[in-house]
């Protein structure tokens, strides 16, 4: 009797450990921008100690440009990014090795955005105009469908990089495609400067995933149990923000205390209802995505979308 309580006890150890990250197991996380609330759940988990309770460190790194996350994921020189679906998409048709392997928003927040003073009321407004982008690779690509789509025939195409607001506010460009509806709109409204926006799913842009978890087959051969671990707790961190977002925010700002609370909890409003209900990656979603991204010359080959859909060890 005594000995085969001992066996259960230690097969029930065996399944606990099962679950986890090997002991002191680390993952590199670079982000696609400067931390914000896009990222609140990340950063929920890291409060709430979720990564250290499945034995996984998580190290977050901020890129230097927008384009830096998925190019280090490629390269192996991080195990995970934030990165954007039609990025993804673009990258695995180049025939790069990456992985999405969880959600982080689940809709578009992607626009183009400009000054609501100027006169633009519908998308052939911009025709003739300076149109700005964020970034390099997909902004100024998904840029040229929407042109296509909407009879905007002569642009002039700029790379703004992070600095939205200044290009708008200075009159460099027109308008910028890369804004992010709850973010940007909120940020230059403290400032004194009223946006408006075109959504993209809203003029022949297919819905995706705005922000995705990307890794590599490299990666994922030899820390997918950990990966794993990360995206289980990605999911329970969604599920307290949505449960309880005045907590949510609150472990945020613990996290980054020089964060700006008035645009932060604006901005957090807006950008709640689109966190991703779940960490499934549907993929006749994605292939939809890169159906339309091969008619409208994204990319030249539609890339295996269940090879480039990660669903766990």
């Amino acid at each position: 009797m005594r000995k085969t309580f001992l066996r259960m006890i230690c097969f029930s150890l065996i399944l606990v450990l099962a679950g986890t990250a090997r002991a002191g197991q680390r993952l590199s996380l670079m982000l696609d921008w400067f931390p914000n609330v896009d990222h609140l759940p990340i950063y929920l988990a890291r409060d709430q100690g979720m990564f250290k309770a499945a034995g996984l460190e998580l190290d977050i790194l901020s890129p230097s440009e927008s384009t830096d996350g998925l190019k280090l994921v490629a390269a192996g020189k991080v195990d995970l990014a934030v990165s954007y679906q039609p990025q993804t998409i673009m990258a695995a048709a180049r025939g790069l090795e990456v992985r999405a392997v969880g959600r982080l928003v689940g809709h578009p927040l992607t626009t183009i955005l400009f000054l609501k003073d100027k006169g633009i009321e519908k998308p052939s407004d911009l025709d003739g105009k300076r149109i700005g982008y964020t970034v390099a690779g997909l902004m100024d690509v998904l840029l040229e469908a929407f042109a296509r789509l909407n009879g905007i025939y002569r642009y002039r195409p700029v790379n703004v990089g992070f600095a939205i607001a200044q290009s708008l506010a200075s009159g460099k460009v027109d308008a910028v495609m890369g804004g992010f509806k709850t973010y940007e709109t909120v940020t230059m409204a403290a400032k004194g400067i009223q946006t408006a926006y075109f959504e993209l799913e809203k003029y022949g842009i297919p819905d995706y995933d705005e922000l995705v978890f990307v890794s590599s087959a490299k990666v994922l051969a030899v820390k997918a149990r950990a990966v794993s671990v990360f995206v289980n707790a990605i999911r329970e961190a969604i599920a307290k923000v949505r449960a309880n977002p005045d907590q949510a925010l609150a472990a945020y700002f613990r996290q980054l205390p020089d964060a700006d609370r008035k645009i932060e909890s604006a901005a957090f409003r807006l950008t709640l209802p689109y966190y991703a209900e779940d960490q499934f990656l549907e993929e006749s979603r994605w292939q939809r995505f890169a159906d339309f991204a091969r008619a409208n010359g994204l990319i030249d080959v539609v890339p295996q979308v269940s090879r480039v859909l990660w669903q766990g060890p």
